[in-house]
């Protein structure tokens, strides 16, 4: 059966427009990808407590179609949450490149994002930007549950954007 869209009603025509979805394949991808984030869990100091009161029955970070992995190779969202220190700096690294493409990285705290207050220590890294590019930062010493959750809802959108736009949206210059 064919449809002739040239002599239905304007009534007709809303009425298809409101139950009839298109998209691309890639936005389906993009929206297929972003409810169903897989974070590594990257916990160095405080921080990490906190991201980890995401997964309790409070917050239930499950809900959201993510789920905690321990392996790199299962994980496509890096959550850093604590203070990076240059001698962990290459470990981090590595585990970012075993990670499969598409990959995401989430700077949790003011530690993961600038050094937060040891900033002046010789050991610690100024920002996990400089080893990895970060894709959402979410500031606070500790931040909240709620904010991490807002901070993957960010990443979700950010992902949903690329797939409508074909776009890769970066948020700082390096690259490493």
């Amino acid at each position: 059966m064919e449809l002739n869209l040239e002599n239905i009603s304007p009534e007709e025509r809303a009425e298809l427009e409101r139950n009839v979805f298109m998209a691309t394949l890639e936005q389906l991808k993009g929206w297929a990808r972003s409810n169903s984030l897989w974070p590594l869990t990257f916990g160095l100091a405080c921080c990490a407590i906190e991201m980890m009161g995401v997964g309790s029955s409070h917050y239930d970070v499950d809900r959201f179609g993510s789920f905690f992995r321990t392996s790199p190779r299962q994980s496509d969202v890096m959550i850093v949450s604590g203070t990076v220190t240059k001698k962990m700096a290459p470990v981090l690294r590595r585990l970012y490149d075993q990670m499969p493409e598409p990959k995401w990285v989430i700077a949790m705290g003011s530690c993961a994002t600038a050094g937060g207050p040891y900033v002046n220590s010789y050991s610690v890294v100024k920002g996990v930007d400089q080893i990895v590019p970060v894709d959402v930062y979410i500031p606070g010493c500790p931040p909240n549950p709620a904010a991490l959750i807002y901070g993957i809802n960010k990443l979700q959108e950010k992902i949903r954007y690329e797939a409508k736009t074909g776009k890769r949206v970066m948020t700082n210059d390096r690259q490493s």
